[in-house]
């Protein structure tokens, strides 16, 4: 597993929303596509924003909280099929538990929770902009930089009460 953050939430071209999560160092970059409304969450939680009311990923880590639980980490485990799969990791003293969800939702999360987040090595192998270090991995890179120029960053999505 590589340890992943969130670089930053868009909208493409298509109007479609995605996420974009990046090793350490910066040199893979792994674009999941998302829903608008999951995209917006993971937006106010990079944003630091707080709603007047708890919404449905704030409400999630209230009942995590609730039976003693702590989202340690989350984890995308796999993609079949353009479908991107992944686990939230809880913790209570000992016990550690896993829990099915989707990627988009567990970001969400760990962004709330200050949780780490994990993408398998074959996920990456499937799905990222490759390291610099080849010249096919530098056309990548140039390709997915281009999206992104196309896209309108997160600043563009709107709070729901808007």
């Amino acid at each position: 597993m590589v340890e992943m953050s969130v670089q930053r939430v868009a909208i493409d071209t298509n109007r479609h929303t995605l996420v974009i999560l990046a090793d350490r160092e910066g040199s893979r970059l792994l674009p999941i596509w998302i829903g608008p409304y999951e995209a917006q969450s993971i937006a106010m939680a990079l944003r630091n924003e707080d709603f007047e009311r708890p919404l449905t990923h704030d409400l999630l880590l209230s009942v995590i909280d609730a039976f003693g639980y702590e989202l340690q980490r989350v984890d995308v485990t796999r993609l079949e099929e353009h479908t991107f799969y992944g686990l939230l990791g809880l913790a209570r003293g000992d016990d550690f538990i896993q829990i099915d969800t989707r990627p988009s939702d567990a970001i969400a999360l760990a962004l709330r929770a200050d949780a780490k987040i994990f993408v398998a090595e074959e996920v990456l192998e499937q799905a990222s902009i490759a390291d610099e270090d080849t010249e096919q991995a530098q056309v990548d890179i140039e390709k997915f930089k281009d999206l992104l120029h196309q896209a309108h960053l997160d600043e563009e999505l709107q709070d729901p009460d808007e």
